[in-house]
């Protein structure tokens, strides 16, 4: 991608991506990775100080997993529907009230009220991120801007990364609500250079006249929020007694789909959507992926603390080579605009990580169990950054916002799905039988994504010289007449 000198006296450039997007857009996008990352060194101390339990304070991560599951796609169809700039600022805005409202927090319950907030905030960010993309595509001509695509999932990556680091630095200086604290000037930062780059009005819409009112279907959200709010409640404790739990989400499913098929204009276009077979593989490779990916990073440093007995910052030490081969793979493979090829080694990779999970135990030297990290690395890398780029071609161009939610609201099912693996598989001690058991669920979950991406021939198309502009819903299904006069 050719980014082109600005024209004088002009801040846009000529034909290139304007690259004064790139610094709010990636700004914003990283608020979600950093307060999910910076939290898991501070809840034991917050704990301490509140005089809870871990079951109690594990509700911390959980709700800004629902909030933001929940709240991704909503925001982003509000960005579709009004613009990403008002519903960045707001939600960047929220942010920094809500990082305030955390670092006072008197009691427990207003600390996670704060962390319900701080997702619903930090919902707005990607969505408006990929929505900008696509519009300035479709300025510039550039049918694949993997550049700024890489460039957004390096700095996400990265973010999670360091993320622990850093919030072991800031405890370490003011105590745990300094965690809270520092997304003030980063919601600071976010407002002025939002207010001040992003455009009033997308990059196609301009000089068409005002933006036609569309109704928002109020119902169609509430709807899909009981549903997956219903859902991830039960995979966060899956237990019999919480059978309730998947018979309400049964429930709100199906109301959600009558309403739907029957709205004008509907939240989700479920007759689009379910005839986009390429959209809906990519949303259950994303899901694929990051189960597998979660149900390692949370129960593989299980294992190492309590089977192989390594203590906590030692097997840190062993994790990391995961994201930094992840860091690396996008970093290496970020500017190729095919994805099928990155998708194949991913999750070839991601079979082999598997399999040598099931030859692991407590005497394995440490080398072999940083190689399985790394090797659990590469597909967060490739499949995360080819999953977003696939979405990118093939989401329908009017709802390019509530997609790329959709896409972040998988990722956290497969989050929440590989927290319930490893609740079962670990139920007294992550020991060692516990950790093979896991290993074949996860090896039975990357031979079914390994599966998905040979049979996927429309993968072939995206990133060759005969790949669709953006716009144009690669491989979705003709709409029918009447969707058509809908949109």
């Amino acid at each position: 991608m050719t980014l082109r000198a600005p024209r004088a006296g002009s801040g846009r450039p000529a034909g290139g991506f304007d690259r004064r997007l790139i610094t709010p857009m990636i700004l914003g996008s990283i608020l979600n990775p950093i307060n999910s990352s910076m939290l898991a060194v501070a809840l034991v101390p917050i704990g301490a100080a509140f005089g809870t339990p871990l079951s109690q304070t594990v509700w911390l991560v959980s709700a800004l997993y629902l909030a933001t599951a929940v709240g991704q796609p909503v925001v982003g169809r509000l960005v579709d529907m009004h613009g990403p700039r008002r519903l960045y600022l707001a939600g960047t805005a929220l942010v920094g009230a809500a990082g305030l409202l955390g670092a006072l927090a008197p009691s427990l319950g207003v600390l996670i009220a704060a962390r319900v907030l701080l997702g619903l905030g930090t919902c707005a960010a990607y969505p408006a991120a990929m929505h900008l993309i696509r519009s300035e595509s479709a300025r510039t001509g550039d049918d694949s801007p993997s550049g700024v695509l890489s460039a957004l999932s390096i700095a996400n990556q990265t973010i999670a990364v360091i993320g622990p680091t850093l919030g072991g630095l800031l405890i370490g200086l003011g105590g745990w609500r300094t965690i809270f604290t520092v997304n003030v000037p980063l919601s600071l930062a976010c407002l002025v250079l939002g207010a001040l780059r992003l455009p009033r009005r997308p990059a196609e819409e301009r000089g068409r006249g005002p933006r036609p009112s569309v109704p928002v279907d109020a119902a169609g959200m509430a709807l899909f929020a009981a549903t997956l709010t219903t859902l991830m409640l039960f995979l966060m404790d899956p237990r019999p007694a919480h059978w309730y739990l998947p018979l309400l989400a049964a429930v709100a499913a199906a109301g959600f789909a009558l309403r739907e098929l029957r709205v004008e204009q509907p939240f989700i276009d479920l007759r689009v959507l379910g005839g986009n077979r390429p959209m809906l593989a990519t949303l259950l490779r994303q899901v694929l992926t990051y189960t597998t990916g979660y149900a390692f990073m949370y129960g593989f440093t299980q294992w190492l603390e309590e089977g192989r007995g390594l203590r906590a910052s030692a097997a840190g030490l062993v994790l990391l080579p995961m994201s930094l081969s992840a860091v690396a793979a996008t970093g290496i493979t970020g500017r190729r605009k095919e994805v099928r090829g990155k998708l194949v080694v991913g999750s070839l990779s991601q079979v082999a990580a598997c399999v040598l999970l099931l030859s692991v135990h407590v005497g394995s030297p440490l080398w072999l169990l940083v190689v399985a990290a790394v090797l659990v690395g590469v597909p967060q890398g490739l499949n995360g950054l080819a999953n977003q780029n696939a979405l990118y071609h093939q989401a329908d161009p009017a709802r390019m916002g509530s997609s790329a939610g959709l896409l972040r609201t998988f990722t956290y099912l497969g989050a929440m799905s590989a927290s319930a693996a490893d609740a079962a598989f670990f139920p007294h001690s992550a020991d060692t039988p516990g950790l093979h058991r896991l290993a074949l669920f996860m090896l039975g979950g990357s031979a079914v994504l390994l599966l998905v991406v040979l049979l996927d021939r429309s993968l072939r198309s995206i990133g060759s010289t005969r790949s669709a502009a953006p716009g144009t819903g690669l491989g979705q299904a003709p709409a029918a007449p009447q969707d058509a006069a809908r949109r």
